[in-house]
């Protein structure tokens, strides 16, 4: 009897793509896992965009991924609250990818006396908007927050992100926010749901140990380290946890998608 075929979850910025280009063959891994009949879809902690934003972005570095194989932190914290509090409201602090996606599950943004603070990705956060948050915070509104990126990338060099402005919410208020992403594993588990496929047969993809692999690991996933983005073979030995495979990049997964872990 044969073995079930593996189904993939893998991050996007640094594994399939590194700075707006293309990670060299990344193209013909993911023309390789559409050919075999492989389940897959790409994952993103950056809650700025929604999927087909990112469908857009990703068809410009050449790889043409459907808006239905991209999942985000912004789709997984929407989801969450959906099953929470279905049907609630919430001030965001965020973009398109953050703002639709709790549109489309139901819920009224409001700064009225919401259910949720949901804090996300933005390249203009504002202090008003910041202020506004710490203060519906402590009239008791639930805080929410996509990511716990402390930064992002960008050509000048980091930014602050999603962690960043948490922190500083949380320091003035004195509440912790939920994080819904990475390396949350909730966000692996809904990504699992989306796709339809089960733990045991499904492995991560990722370029970072302490958001990808971290949770991957804790969602009961295989866990696979490309060298292409952040961590190193060096720095990925700090951790108490491994990957099961360490690769140079999704290249070295060309004619063994079906069984990357089969022994050369």
């Amino acid at each position: 009897m044969s073995e079930p075929q593996w189904n993939y979850l893998t991050d996007m910025d640094g594994v399939l793509v590194h700075e707006e280009h293309l990670v060299p063959r990344a193209d013909e891994f993911l023309a390789e896992l559409r050919s075999n009949g492989i389940k897959f879809l790409v994952l993103t902690n950056n809650s700025i965009y929604t999927p087909r934003d990112l469908r857009a972005r990703l068809q410009r570095t050449g790889l043409d991924v459907p808006e239905e194989a991209i999942w985000t932190s912004a789709l997984a914290t929407a989801k969450f609250l959906d099953t929470q509090r279905p049907n609630g409201s919430a001030f965001v602090i965020g973009e398109a990818g953050l703002t639709t996606a709790l549109h489309e599950a139901g819920y009224v943004l409001t700064d009225r006396d919401p259910d949720y603070v949901v804090l996300g990705e933005t390249r203009t956060y504002s202090f008003t908007a910041i202020t506004k948050a710490i203060r519906l915070i402590e009239a008791g509104a639930k805080f929410i927050a996509t990511n716990p990126d402390a930064t992002g990338p960008s050509l000048e060099g980091s930014l602050p992100a999603t962690g960043s402005i948490a922190a500083l919410i949380e320091r003035a208020t004195g509440r912790q926010p939920y994080y819904v992403g990475k390396p949350n594993p909730l966000m692996m588990r809904s990504a699992l749901r989306s796709l339809g496929a089960h733990s045991e047969h499904t492995l991560m993809i990722g370029d970072r140990m302490d958001t990808d692999i971290h949770s991957g690991i804790e969602a009961g996933l295989q866990t696979i380290l490309v060298l292409t983005g952040i961590s190193t073979r060096e720095s990925a030995e700090r951790y108490p946890y491994r990957p099961t495979l360490v690769i140079d990049s999704v290249a070295d997964l060309l004619g063994r998608s079906g069984d990357p872990f089969q022994t050369a």
